[in-house]
């Protein structure tokens, strides 16, 4: 059946009425005239009528004041209902407007501080009166990041506000504003904009040498922040506990409402986040401000400790954040243009003839006829079970979306011992390359909560075949599909990039040449674990298997191997599902909702977004429901947060999947409305 959400229609308009209610006299209204900034506002008081239209007070109230400004992007606010008067044809009866409304005649472009990915905060004017998914449309094209539809403004909880200003102190790297126009350009806060000065950096810790010339001679945009000092890292607040995750994840802010109608004040500080993290089109060669705020979203992300990785994984993202450092700070001009360009025309005659010759290799349809298999001897685990020996060599067929297994391959020809149907299971890598260890663990959705299954592999290339095939399975998709090669490649060359030893016949590295702190480039707790030299070697070996890619190459490695992490994407939020009496998580990602024990940290159970039938909020008890396919039903109430912001997350990455390259970057902005959209 067709996806949709199902909503009430929203009520009448609250602030309407008639004209009748208020009789026809004339009466006093008093106006609150906001002007530039630095000038004091002023107060007037207009004799008018109930069927006076919004345009023509705001007429009265210009010709009144007489002073030679434009008024053009003034608007009408009242603070008491929390609402813009904007629709200038309305007249005050029909808003309800009476004579003990206090209204502000004042710009609907305002300052507000914005908080990067990267963590540099610009100030710049924003509308405060279209809904937020506009604004951060503004915000986007003035940054020059495509897709605005991934990102969205949030807003941190008082208690993380207070514990971030206490802990910081007053010279804190983060304390500096930089002011931005609409048009993109930027000067600094602290001194004029220079573009022929460069920044002084400390050698030891890759920090500016000083504040005040941060960001001379640069973008803050398209820059990365220089690598902190590890006890500058530790005074950043660090999201320890769920709760802690989910109170973070209340403060998003609602889409299809304002700014001023959500309490935001001129010149209040908010975070600009990827919020949605399905990244579509990364395309190089268009999205260098893209790519890099995503980099820094992600490598904050890993150094604040808000997602876990293992520390084979850390020194990995140590070794590629600091051989971006390096070519960030090099002596060459940081520009695209040794990256490898695609000419779209070109590519798709290459594709067109590729097609017509029949040697379309890379753009398999799937076949039913003809449809891969893997054969081999792994290993398997089940936890439950109880065995003296965990692990069992059995003989694995890998057909369609199904792992059937045997005592033997002789035994391949009867009935298998168990088959394991991966439609919307969970995939998670239990991998060490060092250790020569290649593991998967495979959660598969159950009626009493999920079956958890262990396979081990011998080595990298059955491990990335294997893999890959269980990740395509569990999105319904066979190895017939194209993307199976391109997954195979990617995870293998993953697997490559973790490896930490150095090749056979390798000089031991020389922990002299590293010109920064390790410590830097690492989370504090795995700072703690290790002394300097000991860090400095290991981020050193791991380097050569990444010293040859460019800038750009090295960011886009760092987000794939984010990507690839098992908590990636999941935002937490503490919910009661209907008929239990106790608080449990609410995990939502990219394609998934996961259900976790609040106790254990245990996944439950998952439902796939695909599965996805149609889903309801009713806002008087506030509980959303969702049905799936085979008759499968969920109901929950949100305890850390609004409803509306888990039903926004869920509507969003469902409106996001109807993405196509075929489309032009315009959006349905209606559709995205309607399948986030509430009443209150």
């Amino acid at each position: 059946s067709p996806l949709f959400c199902n909503h009430s229609p929203p009520p009448p308009c609250r602030n309407m009425a008639t004209a009748a209610e208020y009789g026809h006299n004339s009466w006093e209204l008093s106006v609150q005239v906001d002007q530039r900034e630095g000038d004091e506002g002023m107060k007037f008081k207009l004799r008018v009528k109930g069927d006076l239209h919004v345009g023509g007070l705001m007429l009265k109230l210009v010709e009144k004041i007489k002073a030679p400004q434009d008024w053009s992007d003034h608007a009408i606010w009242w603070e008491k209902r929390s609402c813009w008067l904007l629709k200038t044809h309305w007249t005050l009866d029909k808003y309800g407007v009476q004579a003990d409304a206090d209204l502000r005649y004042t710009p609907q472009h305002k300052p507000l501080c914005i908080q990067l990915p990267n963590m540099k905060t610009i100030r710049l004017p924003v509308s405060f009166s279209c809904v937020v998914f506009k604004a951060v449309a503004e915000i986007c094209k003035a940054l020059n990041i495509r897709r605005s539809e991934e990102l969205s403004l949030l807003k941190l909880p008082d208690d993380q506000k207070k514990k971030k200003k206490k802990d910081k102190g007053p010279e804190s790297v983060f304390d500096e504003i930089l002011n931005m126009d609409m048009a993109g350009g930027i000067y600094c806060s602290l001194g004029l904009y220079s573009k022929t000065m460069t920044p002084t950096y400390d050698p030891d810790s890759g920090s500016p040498a000083s504040s005040t010339s941060l960001w001379f001679g640069e973008n803050p945009v398209t820059a990365c922040q220089p690598n902190l000092p590890q006890e500058e890292l530790a005074k950043l607040f660090k999201p320890l506990t769920m709760e802690d995750k989910a109170a973070i994840n209340a403060g998003w802010l609602d889409s299809s409402r304002s700014l001023m109608e959500q309490g935001i004040q001129e010149n209040d500080r908010l975070l600009l986040r990827f919020k949605y993290h399905c990244f579509f089109d990364l395309n190089p060669k268009y999205d260098a401000v893209r790519i890099t705020q995503l980099y820094e979203q992600a490598r904050w992300a890993i150094l604040l400790e808000e997602i876990d990785c293992t520390e084979e994984e850390m020194l990995m993202f140590a070794s590629l954040q600091y051989h971006i450092c390096k070519l960030t700070l090099s002596t060459e001009p940081l520009t695209n243009s040794n990256e490898p360009e695609i000419d779209e025309v070109e590519a798709a005659l290459s594709n067109l003839e590729s097609t017509l010759e029949g040697r379309n290799a890379d753009k398999i349809l799937e076949d039913i006829t003809d449809i891969p298999k893997l054969e081999d001897t792994l290993k398997l685990f089940r936890p439950k079970r109880l065995t003296l020996k965990p692990y069992k060599e059995y003989w694995f067929v890998f057909r369609d979306t199904t792992i059937s297994y045997y005592k033997n391959k002789e035994s391949a020809n009867k009935e298998p011992i168990e088959q394991l149907h991966l439609r919307g299971c969970e995939v998670i890598p239990d991998v060490n390359v060092t250790e020569k260890k290649f593991g998967l663990k495979l959660l598969m959705p159950a009626a009493d909560g999920m079956n958890e299954v262990y396979i081990r592999c011998d080595n990298e290339t059955q491990y990335a075949k294997w893999k890959a095939a269980c990740i395509l399975a569990s999105k319904g998709k066979t190895m017939a599909y194209s993307s199976y090669r391109t997954e195979v490649k990617n995870i293998q060359s993953f697997l490559q990039m973790k490896s930490l030893a150095p090749p056979p016949g390798q000089a031991a590295p020389d922990v002299e040449s590293m010109e920064m702190k390790a410590e830097c480039f690492v989370s504090p707790r795995y700072a703690r674990k290790y002394k300097t030299k000991q860090l400095t070697t290991r981020i050193l070996e791991a380097l050569h298997n990444i010293s040859q890619l460019s800038l750009m190459e090295a960011k886009m490695r760092f987000i794939q191997a984010w990507q690839s992490l098992p908590e990636f994407g999941i935002k937490y939020y503490i919910v009661r599902f209907r008929g239990s009496k106790k608080d449990e998580l609410l995990g939502i990602s990219y394609n998934r909702l996961i259900r976790i024990d609040m106790s254990t940290g245990l996944l439950v159970t998952t439902w796939r977004f695909s599965n996805i039938k149609q889903w309801n909020v009713n806002w008087e008890i506030k509980q959303v429901t969702i049905e799936f396919d085979q008759s499968v039903s969920i109901a929950f109430s949100c305890q850390s947060c609004d409803c509306k912001v888990v039903h926004e997350y869920i509507g969003g990455y469902i409106f996001l999947s109807t993405r196509s390259k075929d489309q032009n970057e315009t959006l349905d902005e209606e559709l995205f409305h309607k399948l986030t959209g509430g009443q209150d």
